[in-house]
C-alpha cells in the first residue's frame, strides 16, 4: 500500500503518518508543495527514531505524481466531502490511498477528475473531519485488513 499525502501543512501529521508507515511497510508520498521542511526537527520529533526507516517519495507536483505510477494503479480519493464510504472502496495491495491538506482537503480539480473514486470515513454530527493522520492510519488498516496484509498477517516481518 501506499499513503499519498497532497501538499501537507502540518509537521506533526506527517510524522505521525510516516510513523504509521513504517509499522505497516508501507510507502509514503509527498506532493507538491509542503507547509514545512521535511529536515524540520518536529517532523523526525513526531516520527521518533522511525523516520530513517520510512520508505518516502518526494513528487514536485501532482502530475508528476500521476506520471510516476505504474499503468492502471489502483487510486483511491479520501474525502470529507465524498458520498461513498471507504467500506466500499476497492483496496487492492498496491492501492494508492490519497488525502489533501489539512485546511482545504484535495485541490477541487482532483475531486473533479476522479469523482468515480472518492470515499469517506463516516463521522457523527457536529464533526467536520477527523485529524489527517488520524484518517489515514483508518484508511490504511482497513485496505489492509480487507487485502490481508495487516501487521500480523502475510507479509509483515
Amino acid at each position: 500500500m501506499h499513503i499519498v499525502l497532497v501538499e501537507p501543512e502540518i509537521h506533526w501529521n506527517t510524522g505521525n503518518i510516516g510513523r504509521t508507515c513504517v509499522a505497516t511497510e508501507t510507502t509514503l508520498h509527498l506532493v507538491g508543495k509542503l507547509g514545512f521542511s521535511l529536515d524540520a526537527a518536529e517532523v523526525r520529533r513526531a516520527g521518533l527514531d522511525y523516520w530513517p526507516k520510512l520508505k518516502l517519495v518526494r513528487h514536485e507536483s501532482f502530475e508528476a505524481f500521476l506520471d510516476s505510477l505504474p499503468r492502471h494503479a489502483s487510486l483511491l480519493f479520501f474525502s470529507a466531502r465524498a458520498t461513498a464510504p471507504f467500506w466500499d472502496a476497492p483496496y487492492e495491495p498496491e492501492s494508492y490511498l490519497v488525502f489533501g491538506r489539512e485546511s482545504t482537503g484535495l485541490p477541487k480539480e482532483v475531486l473533479r477528475r476522479f469523482a468515480d473514486r472518492l470515499y469517506r470515513i463516516p463521522i457523527g454530527p457536529g464533526v467536520r473531519s477527523l485529524n489527517l493522520s488520524t484518517a489515514a492510519a483508518v484508511a490504511l488498516y482497513e485496505g489492509l485488513r480487507r487485502t490481508g496484509l495487516h501487521p500480523a498477517g502475510e507479509g509483515f516481518a
